[in-house]
């Protein structure tokens, strides 16, 4: 991909970065719409003289384009039109009525033609799939919506796949989780392109409670776990979050559950795919990346707080479960004054 050079215009004035943001029939909104209003607000936050963003629509055809909200966007180019001057390429991404990524072969040629331009490119959602297609995630690290990570690893095993994140940057590649999580890559772009400053700056201006980093995770444990067959299990799962510091053995719950131990963790493990002993240790794990996040409490009493117990097993499953430590994720996502 092309160098991404500041470059000078009419008298020295600093040229525009260009962000051409690809839009077709059924394409997801947010994901058109975010990314425009972070840049749009750089602009605005960015201190005098910096390099302004110019963001344009490019479409297939001139005219307006209907989203997947009903809503139509103006291209302001087409395709044709867009040329080779390209900083930040943007991808949204789109769904057919059975849930599945919209890949069209006339969309996917030409970000790979426009991709040897640009200065980076950055897939948002869905749209993974679409630069996988074009053969720009070949043997990189990438994320997309946690509902469609499945697909795209089986779709495209030269990619690494990885369904956690919010956003995961490979190079001048970037590629973005579910839907909201576009706003969470455009605040990682504008970081890059102008400092954290601006870009907490931007996040303030746009309401945003945390301008999460690209490695906190696209889900929480409801959202992880799918719903069971059994209402039962179900509503076990809900007791469970909600008394993490009670005794959550393989025992005490199949005890609740008036089930043999055996019998209760087939049961639970084939309505949920995991173990009873792993789906408490993650949902105590997500209590306490909650407090490390929002709180000042010292790790002892995170630990006891979520029920893990001591510092040394929150140490434990921190390491096991995201690669990393308490302290390490508490000076990297804490939000708390």
């Amino acid at each position: 991909m092309a160098d991404m050079g500041v470059g000078l215009q009419n008298g020295g004035m600093a040229a525009s970065h260009r962000v051409v943001i690809a839009v077709f029939p059924d394409v997801d909104l947010l994901d058109v719409t975010g990314p425009a209003e972070v840049f749009a607000l750089a602009n605005r936050e960015m201190p005098e003289g910096r390099r302004p963003y110019e963001v344009l629509l490019a479409g297939e055809d001139a005219g307006l384009v209907r989203t997947s909200a009903g809503v139509r966007v103006a291209t302001d180019l087409t395709f044709a039109d867009v040329g080779d001057r390209v900083d930040t390429l943007v991808v949204p991404g789109a769904v057919d009525g059975e849930g599945a990524p919209v890949v069209d072969p006339g969309l996917v040629g030409w970000i790979a033609d426009t991709a040897r331009h640009a200065g980076r490119v950055a897939s948002v959602c869905v749209g993974a799939h679409l630069l996988a297609a074009a053969g720009l995630l070949s043997g990189r690290t990438a994320t997309t919506h946690w509902a469609t990570a499945g697909r795209l690893a089986s779709d495209h095993p030269d990619v690494i796949v990885d369904p956690d994140p919010i956003y995961v940057r490979s190079g001048d590649v970037w590629t973005g989780a579910g839907i909201s999580a576009c706003m969470d890559l455009s605040l990682a772009l504008v970081a890059e392109d102008h400092g954290e400053r601006v870009a907490l700056d931007v996040a303030r201006q746009l309401v945003m409670y945390l301008k999460r980093q690209g490695g906190q995770s696209q889900f929480s444990v409801p959202l992880w776990q799918a719903p069971a067959e059994r209402r039962d299990i179900d509503e076990l799962r809900a007791w469970i979050t909600a008394n993490l510091t009670g005794d959550l053995s393989a025992a005490a719950l199949a005890g609740r559950m008036c089930l043999s131990e055996r019998h209760f963790s087939r049961v639970f493990r084939k309505e949920t795919g995991a173990t009873p002993a792993a789906f408490v240790e993650a949902a105590r794990v997500e209590a306490a990346r909650r407090l490390l996040e929002g709180t000042d409490e010292p790790l002892d009493r995170v630990a006891v707080a979520s029920g893990l117990g001591s510092a040394e097993t929150l140490h434990r499953a921190f390491r096991r479960r995201l690669g990393t430590t308490p302290a390490a994720y508490r000076r990297r996502f804490r939000t708390a004054a």
